[in-house]
């Protein structure tokens, strides 16, 4: 399928590569769209795939990674693999003419997310990291808000995200050649939202205690910017955190709610006291308005999106590739992009 080629009234038919909680989390949102379908999967095995596509009646299952890319009808790959998967999967399905989504962390490292952004724009196909919170209803507002200049100027980001996991070295979250840890599984989130309101940092502090495979097990950060602004940023794998964000400027402030990387809501505070409510009522998980933004893109001719752009993912990886190199965190497996 070409870019843009897709009829104005048949559905995005989505291939799903992979068959793990997040790859279940997609399937099962994206029936809330009415212009979206999932028609194939793909795992390591054709009984893993089997048994995904029996669970939500999906009609093509496939036994190998490069055999749903090459499923003529499929129109976008999801990729939903571990992340030092992320770039082999992505780029198999750029190489095989397809529109690409791939879940945050876009790569294990920015060299890999480089060659991924130049592949896709040589192929002429979309591609875009799955940071789904971008496109939820109340990060949107959000981001009207902020450039519409309602904070003023904003001065100080604050984010944290912690989930506190049991000590189980069978898990994934804890596994070195995974890509475990608490950066790149749960710290993304936070870096991608100061990324998304501050830009790119000019310097990069960060601090880390190990857990007990040598992932990090908690993280902190401190990002400082050209135009005056820091964000502090924090997250761990050891505890359940409140997971709130704020965005502090001049004028006013944001006070995201608990959870800020799902749906949810927010208030908009003045220096006065005033409090401007912005409720948001969730529907479904949430997942669906990443893959609305794909097709979207995609009827409209675009190769990525102007919320989630890929020089913009590209720094972030850079971002975690520095704090990495900081706090000494080497994945063994890591692979590179040539």
């Amino acid at each position: 399928m070409s870019l843009g080629t897709t009829p104005p009234d048949s559905p995005i038919r989505w291939g799903i590569l992979g068959t793990g909680s997040i790859a279940s989390d997609f399937a099962g949102d994206l029936p809330l769209l009415a212009d979206a379908e999932v028609v194939a999967v793909g795992s390591r095995s054709q009984s893993g795939a089997d048994a995904f596509a029996d669970r939500f009646g999906i009609p093509r299952r496939h036994g190998s990674y490069a055999a749903l890319a090459g499923d003529p009808e499929v129109d976008a790959v999801y990729v939903a693999v571990p992340h030092p998967v992320h770039y082999q999967g992505a780029m198999t399905a750029i190489r095989a003419g397809r529109n690409v989504l791939v879940e945050k962390p876009f790569t294990l490292n920015a060299t890999q997310a480089r060659g991924l952004v130049a592949a896709a724009r040589e192929a002429g196909v979309f591609l875009m990291e799955a940071m789904w919170t971008r496109f939820l209803p109340h990060m949107i507002e959000i981001r009207d808000l902020v450039a519409a200049g309602v904070l003023g100027d904003v001065r100080t980001v604050t984010a944290d995200l912690g989930v506190g996991f049991a000590r189980d070295p069978e898990s994934r979250i804890f596994a070195p050649e995974l890509g475990g840890g608490a950066l790149l599984d749960l710290g993304v989130y936070p870096v991608s939202f100061a990324s998304m309101v501050l830009g790119a940092p000019i310097t990069i502090t960060a601090v880390s205690d190990p857990a007990f495979t040598g992932v990090d097990a908690q993280t902190s950060i401190l990002l400082r910017y050209a135009s005056g602004g820091h964000a502090v940023l924090t997250t761990t794998l050891e505890a359940r955190s409140a997971a709130r964000a704020t965005i502090v400027g001049t004028d006013a402030r944001i006070e995201i709610d608990s959870m800020f990387f799902r749906p949810t809501s927010f208030s908009l505070i003045f220096p006065d006291g005033t409090i401007d409510r912005h409720e948001h009522t969730p529907i479904g998980l949430g997942l669906r308005y990443e893959a609305a933004e794909v097709g979207r893109c995609i009827r409209a001719g675009l190769q990525e999106s102007p919320a989630m752009p890929l020089d913009e993912s590209v720094q972030v990886m850079e971002t975690l590739d520095e704090i990495r190199r900081q706090i000494h965190l080497v994945y063994p497996q890591e692979q590179t992009a040539d």
